[in-house]
């Protein structure tokens, strides 16, 4: 289902519970997809409090398709920059620290462990869903 996109800056602001393997979980990982694809002209990445949901679900686009993560924890990080990033529930642009390589631990939509290192852009996505997971508003 698409959800409409929560622009309320204190509910993002607040940090996410873990997920779980539950059918209430299962369905905001299916919203968060459907979602981020309907917006897919102006959006790359979601995380599941930019819905209304405050758990740990991210979904990033890779090529035509987009990825959940769940319950993910970036383990390694390498080569800083600063860039400037605009968000769907935000208005403007902001600058923010990013890394170019990062190491990401996660479950997938089937709550399998994966450890994935991603690079470029991918990862600079990757980190600006995974703050708002964190309640960090950037």
């Amino acid at each position: 289902m698409v959800c409409t996109i929560v622009k309320d800056v204190m509910f993002l602001a607040m940090k996410s519970e873990p997920a779980k393997d539950c059918p209430e979980d299962r369905k905001t990982v299916q919203d968060l997809c459907d979602t981020l694809k309907a917006h897919g002209g102006v959006c790359v990445g979601m995380a599941a409090n930019m819905i209304g949901v405050r758990k740990c679900i991210i979904a990033v686009t890779m090529g035509f398709f987009q990825v959940p993560m769940i319950n993910p924890i970036i383990v390694e990080r390498e080569d800083p920059y600063d860039t400037e990033e605009g968000c769907l529930s935000l208005t403007g642009v902001r600058p923010v620290k990013r890394y170019n390589k990062i190491t990401v631990e996660y479950l997938d939509a089937n709550f399998q462990p994966k450890r994935t290192t991603y690079e470029g852009r991918i990862a600079q996505i990757i980190q600006h869903e995974y703050d708002h997971t964190r309640g960090i508003v950037v």
